[in-house]
């Protein structure tokens, strides 16, 4: 099994020009000034110093290797920061969790680098590659890459309703005392509501995962027809479906959204807008139109980002495009509302935020992912992935809970003629 599909190892090392390494290192001392974390060389010396004052107790980072993590900064610090911990080049210190170290980041992710700085950014940002665009082919490639890495390891730090995206807790006890199972149940279940699934509804889910919205669909009485492009899922979704004995209300299809024919009363789907690419959007929103019948509702959860991060960020190649979701992008509310009113009939009749919500989701898979570790890497997994996906993980619930990313629920309705 090919784990690691981009080497970051220390034979692996970037090339970067001096005017490159400059940049690089007034950039890192100029953000380590703005963001209360204490970073530590080898032997323990500070790099710098947050006011005690201020911040008494800041996470704390060490440098293992600083050498190696300026080269990596310098050929591309949107893309080298990651790589470096997937490298071991940084980590956090014991008694500071990872996700606690890059809190500080997300929240000043729009005023760590000052504006003249920020005005260099496009001698660092890189386009995405050209393989990796979501043409009919490359989508299905892009989705293997990540879907199809093992069905095994999802199942082991996924709670047992295999759900990957963000659950939804529920009001009156604390969200660390909550089931992950029935909370990811609950957001399934409001996705349902929304797109008014009942007895007899025909249903479009646009991304089955691993068959549960399916399935719980299929218990309300609807038929449903569930698109995916990983072989992977729909392998293991047909025979959860089988096991609940519902066949004959649910047919898993290995297809793309601009393949399907036909007309839905309700078409829902559950984080897939972030693979689609900005480029497919208007062909996402158009083909969610044109097979909705006239009256029909969508339910779509997506992630967002605010307006104006969008913008700065849509033409750029990062680390979690790299390494985790190539050509992903996650776009912001008003770019949807934008899609949909420009090319579609459809009309947005309805948006829920509960970014928090994902940050404690993310929390218990990171949790899940380093307790299942040691039968993880029986599957075939090395050390660099566990560092790379704990990165992903703790990256991800630093962005939900600074408020850097969000998640929504949007209702989608088609006019009636």
């Amino acid at each position: 099994m090919n784990t690691l599909a981009h080497p970051v190892g220390r034979n692996c090392l970037p090339a970067a020009s001096p005017l490159r390494h400059l940049l690089a290192r007034k950039v890192l001392t100029t953000v380590l000034r703005r963001v209360p974390v204490r970073v530590l060389l080898p032997g323990g010396d500070p790099l710098n110093v947050p006011d005690p004052r201020l911040f008494p107790d800041p996470p704390t980072i060490e440098i293992v290797r600083p050498a190696d993590l300026a080269r990596r900064l310098a050929a591309n610090p949107k893309i080298g920061i990651g790589e470096a911990y997937m490298a071991g080049d940084w980590r956090a210190r014991e008694g500071t969790d990872l996700a606690a170290a890059l809190l500080p980041f997300a929240q000043r992710m729009t005023t760590a680098v000052p504006p003249a700085l920020q005005r260099l950014r496009h001698l660092v940002d890189l386009r995405l590659p050209e393989a990796r665009r979501n043409t009919l082919s490359g989508s299905r490639q892009n989705i293997r890459d990540h879907y199809d890495l093992s069905n095994d390891l999802f199942a082991a730090f996924l709670d047992e309703t295999l759900s990957y995206s963000s659950a939804l807790f529920g009001h009156g006890r604390p969200w660390s005392s909550q089931s992950l199972a029935k909370a990811q149940l609950r957001k399934v279940n409001a996705v349902l509501d929304l797109a008014g699934v009942r007895n007899g509804t025909r249903v479009l889910e646009i991304g089955t995962g691993w068959g549960t919205l399916a399935i719980e669909a299929a218990r309300r009485g609807a038929d449903v027809t569930s698109i995916t492009l990983s072989a992977e899922q729909a392998d293991l979704a047909r025979q959860r479906v089988a096991d609940a004995g519902l066949t004959d209300n649910v047919d898993i299809r290995l297809q793309d959204y601009r393949e399907v024919n036909g007309a839905y009363d309700a078409v829902v789907s559950v984080e897939m807008i972030e693979a689609v690419g900005e480029e497919y959007w208007p062909e996402y929103f158009t083909a969610i139109d044109q097979l909705l019948a006239p009256g029909g509702t969508a339910a779509i959860q997506a992630i967002l980002m605010s307006h104006d991060r969008y913008l700065a960020t849509r033409r750029s190649y990062g680390w979690i495009q790299k390494h985790i979701f190539p050509g992903g992008l996650i776009p912001s509310a008003e770019a949807v509302g934008a899609s949909v009113r420009t090319h579609t009939d459809l009309r947005v009749t309805g948006v829920t935020r509960f970014g928090p919500h994902y940050a404690e989701t993310l929390r218990r898979w990171r949790e899940s992912f380093t307790t299942a570790w040691p039968k993880i890497t029986r599957l075939g997994f090395d050390e660099t992935f566990r560092r790379k996906w704990e990165f992903y993980l703790a990256y991800s619930e630093a962005g939900f809970a600074s408020g850097y990313l969000d998640v929504a629920h949007f209702q989608l309705r088609r006019p009636l003629s």
